[in-house]
């Protein structure tokens, strides 16, 4: 059972007040969730293939993430999925900004990760990524809405605006 902190929408923790992966969530209370950008030294961007059986199955998504645990701080979450999804180890992540998703309950704080891994180290998490490419700025700017699902990453990355 995955266990959230709670937040409010102003991505302030809600003290006493624990979530569960799959439960309905109150209005005004948001799990946290983490996405990676990540972009090569060279400047191609890392793109990964959801796992068939993930909700999106099949579509590209230009990040890695997921929800923080409890007491996981937003770095500390990013820098696990990062790693868990990718196999890449983050020496440093800029924060590039911070949105909440009513709908889905969602506060999403944004990283960017600048790296210059060996491009074929990449691993694929079984369950969750099936494939991966590294791709240029236009490439990624000119994926279509049924080929890329995050593309809510791009509006912070001043060189994709």
């Amino acid at each position: 059972m995955e266990l959230w902190d709670a937040y409010d929408e102003n991505f302030n923790l809600i003290e006493g007040v624990t979530l569960k992966r799959g439960e309905k969530i109150d209005g005004g209370v948001f799990h946290l969730v983490c996405d990676i950008i990540v972009r090569h030294t060279e400047g191609d961007y890392l793109i990964m293939q959801r796992d068939a059986r993930k909700h999106y199955g099949g579509m590209w998504e230009a990040t890695a993430g997921g929800s923080a645990l409890v007491g996981e701080s937003p770095y500390q979450c990013a820098v696990r999925e990062l790693y868990e999804e990718t196999g890449i180890h983050a020496d440093t992540l800029t924060e590039v900004g911070r949105v909440v998703d009513n709908e889905c309950h969602s506060a999403y704080v944004e990283y960017l990760c600048v790296t210059n891994c060996d491009k074929d180290s990449v691993k694929l998490q079984d369950g969750e990524t099936s494939d991966y490419r590294w791709v240029d700025k236009d490439t990624l700017l000119n994926m279509k809405n049924d080929e890329l699902i995050t593309q809510r990453m791009q509006c912070f990355i001043d060189e994709l605006k």
